[in-house]
């Protein structure tokens, strides 16, 4: 079974009837347990007795495993892995971004570290992919970018160059992707940069990485880990017990974020407080996600309405038109009936001279 194959590897995952008896025998954890419907109870019990695995784009599980403030090295690995160079981080930068009023809602976990030599890296985990995921990208990476320079140019004063601003790097993780993204099933990290059409060099400091976390899981099941990127996509993404016991067997340091992790479960109040907070932040991406795609409806709604009121606009200047060449058309008309009429009338007095003089001839 699948509980069974985590056990082996992680001995203090508990049973289900364990779980259950010590909810049970408290009076809180029972009222917050049955305010959960039965798919939540059995998600709850499920990680906790390692019937799953971890979900690690839970906000508080990336945040006990990969917490830079307790273990920096662990983040600095994941970061070096999707930045393609070795990177470390300096230090955790408070999260003061201007996202505006529930912009962030969609936004599941949102670090910023500064690493070694200056860069600053905004880590997100969305749970819903966002509509016009570039254009919100840019403008927080333009954020971020301005809160550096702020911040440089305070410390260095009088010092201070441009030179001095690091590169900003926005690193995006997708557990359900816009539509857009599976347009390229076969690609699950894309990497964007400010190029010239030239081949001209400028240091462009904003950068950005979108990871599709589901597009990956499509292709793990028909290809397994076969990378450092492939394992730590298969940490992130991946609740399926298979795939964790062979993870942790290629890769022993992803077992040691593991066992804190289920040490964590231990505390079933905790534990029971993080899904509860988990359920929340769900319903709400819900909301905002709906909000989301009926503007994004709206908007093409009114764009069509815009179209078709420059359609009917133009058929009105066609119809004018067409409008004035009959009108030209009828004076044509009537002045070549006049002109018929006069040529008759002529022709009648002609053909009446013509009688009159043959009459006296005769």
């Amino acid at each position: 079974m699948k509980n069974n194959l985590l056990k082996k590897h992680f001995p203090v995952l508990r049973t289900e009837n364990e779980l259950l008896a010590e909810i049970c025998s408290t009076p809180k954890l029972l009222t917050t347990f049955n305010s959960w419907n039965e798919e939540q109870q059995k998600e709850f019990l499920k990680i906790c007795t390692g019937a799953k695995g971890v979900k690690m784009l839970y906000d508080a599980y990336f945040k006990e495993g990969l917490n830079p403030e307790y273990d920096p090295d662990r983040l600095s690995d994941m970061l070096s892995t999707f930045m393609k160079r070795k990177v470390k981080v300096k230090e955790v930068l408070p999260n003061d971004t201007t996202r505006l009023g529930d912009e962030s809602s969609l936004i599941i976990t949102d670090i910023v570290v500064e690493l070694e030599g200056g860069t600053i890296a905004n880590v997100e985990v969305q749970k819903i992919g966002y509509a016009y995921t570039g254009e919100r990208a840019s403008c927080y990476s333009a954020d971020l970018l301005l809160r550096q320079y702020k911040r440089v140019r305070d410390q260095r004063k009088k010092l201070f160059t441009y030179k001095d601003v690091h590169p900003v790097y926005t690193i995006v993780f997708m557990e359900n992707s816009p539509s857009i993204f599976f347009d390229y099933p076969e690609c699950y990290v894309h990497y964007f940069q400010t190029t010239s059409n030239t081949g001209i060099t400028l240091n462009m400091l904003q950068n950005f990485i979108f990871v599709p976390v589901d597009i990956f899981l499509t292709n793990l099941h028909n290809n397994d880990i076969r990378s450092d990127l492939d394992a730590w996509l298969t940490f992130l993404g991946c609740d399926e017990p298979e795939y964790i016991v062979q993870l942790i067997q290629k890769y022993p340091r992803f077992k040691v974020i593991y066992d804190d992790l289920y040490e964590t479960c231990l505390n079933v109040e905790r534990g029971m407080e993080m899904f509860s907070k988990e359920l929340q932040i769900l319903d709400r991406n819900t909301v905002t996600y709906m909000i989301d795609e009926l503007q994004e409806e709206l908007d093409t709604a009114k764009e069509e309405l815009n179209n078709t009121k420059e359609e009917l606009g133009t058929t009105k200047e066609q119809l004018d038109t067409t409008k004035e060449e009959l009108g030209t058309t009828k004076e044509q008309l009537d002045t070549a009936y006049t002109t018929i009429a006069d040529n008759e009338k002529t022709i009648a007095e002609l053909q009446a001279e013509l009688a009159k003089y043959k009459a006296i001839n005769d």
